[in-house]
């Protein structure tokens, strides 16, 4: 499994496209052949997967019980929107307009890696989301989420 890891701030241009950070490109070294997928994320987002983890992903729901109507309905809504995204010979990638309206997306964005998948939201969001980012509240938050687990140190 891809571990990604950093933050970047990039801008799109007028046409919709993005130059995918260098840094972040050196950690998916299979990206210019294999490219990314993007879709909606839970929150308004979007989120780039690397196309492996996009088929691993896509390979755990097709094992889901497809009678269910929930499941219909989670893999119906997880998968909407989903593009694949291919690097051009400039290292961009076009995002799609009804994805980035989706997200609240003009300008300028956020990157936010999380393990195998980059959130992609504006720059406005995600500031809105982090806030002042206060140790009180990330304390808090970790002792609530991870407070039960042994790490067996």
């Amino acid at each position: 499994m891809t571990q990604l890891i950093g933050e970047f701030e990039c801008k799109l241009d007028a046409k919709g496209r993005m130059v995918l950070p260098a840094a972040l490109k050196r950690q998916m070294p299979h990206v210019e052949r294999d490219g990314l997928v993007v879709n909606r994320g839970f929150e308004k987002h979007l989120v780039f997967y690397p196309r492996e983890e996009w088929d691993l992903m896509t390979a755990k729901l097709a094992k889901l019980n497809q009678f269910d109507p929930k499941v219909r309905a989670f893999v119906r809504a997880f998968t909407r929107g989903a593009t694949e995204l291919a690097l051009d010979a400039a290292g961009r990638v076009l995002l799609p307009k009804s994805l980035l309206e989706f997200a609240g997306i003009t300008t300028e964005l956020v990157l936010a890696c999380q393990f195998n998948k980059i959130e992609v939201w504006s720059k406005e969001g995600y500031d809105d989301l982090i806030g002042d980012g206060g140790v009180e509240d990330i304390s808090s938050l970790a002792a609530e989420v991870m407070g039960d687990i042994n790490f067996g140190i």
